[in-house]
């Protein structure tokens, strides 16, 4: 059986995707699998996320996107949405000097303000405490879907046109992509997806355009970063052509 690469053979090899992305699956089914309520599967999910920035610190990743909280999963029981945030907010507070130790940067992306003001000012209070850092540069997804990122983009674009005259002949996909939530950052070079679904489920639906997808049957609560390292592997070995010939 071959060896599994450490973090010191894939740096050595290059190419370390600028920017990973991860869609967090699988937290349900593992719960269940366990005959344990959901909510613990959200609960050992955190070792995974502690686990996936220790990685990507680790590999010298610049920009982590984890996809959170969906637009979507609002429609939950209220019960199961209202235990979600406090999960969240219980979790920033005490992961702060674990991604401090780790040079980590916070920035949320999506409709922050369907947030329970206690969730905001919770992620307020962890940006300032991480606002010296300057290394890996961790995006939550909250409140968040691909499509209503366009349509935000869209309207803030329809507005600048009304107040400020802009030129249709200036609209690029640089000038698009510099009003969307991520403007500023790379796409994503690596999507990782885990508990095997063989679907993006409306997550960063401009951004991905070229991006290599990983996906793996581990669930999300399982996931470590013997996990990242093996997808950074197999992102190394793939040609990346953009649609151009080979």
């Amino acid at each position: 059986m071959p060896t599994r690469p450490g973090p010191e053979d894939l740096i050595a090899r290059g190419n370390i995707p600028r920017h990973v992305a991860i869609i967090m699956d699988g937290n349900g089914r593992w719960a269940k699998a366990r005959g344990v309520p959901r909510l613990m599967g959200h609960r050992a999910g955190r070792e995974s996320v502690r686990e996936a920035v220790r990685g990507c610190a680790q590999l010298g990743v610049e920009v982590l996107t984890l996809y959170t909280f969906s637009i979507e999963n609002w429609q939950r029981p209220a019960r199961e949405v209202s235990a979600l945030m406090t999960i969240l907010r219980q979790t920033l507070r005490a992961e702060r000097k674990e991604l401090d130790s780790n040079n980590v940067r916070l920035q949320v992306i999506g409709r922050t303000a369907d947030l329970p003001a206690p969730v905001r000012d919770e992620i307020a209070a962890t940006q300032k405490y991480l606002s010296k850092n300057t290394g890996l540069q961790l995006n939550l997804a909250l409140s968040y879907s691909g499509r209503a990122e366009i349509v935000d983009a869209t309207r803030r674009m329809l507005i600048d046109a009304r107040d400020m005259g802009l030129d249709p002949a200036h609209v690029d996909e640089d000038f698009v992509a510099s009003y969307l939530y991520t403007t500023g950052l790379p796409d994503p070079d690596l999507l990782i997806r885990t508990s095997g679904e063989m679907r993006i489920s409306n997550f960063m639906l401009w951004q991905l355009a070229y991006t290599e997808l990983w996906i793996t049957d581990t669930l999300w609560p399982d996931f470590r970063r013997k996990h990242l390292f093996d997808a950074v592997a197999e992102f190394q070995g793939r040609e990346r052509r953009f649609g151009r010939s080979d």
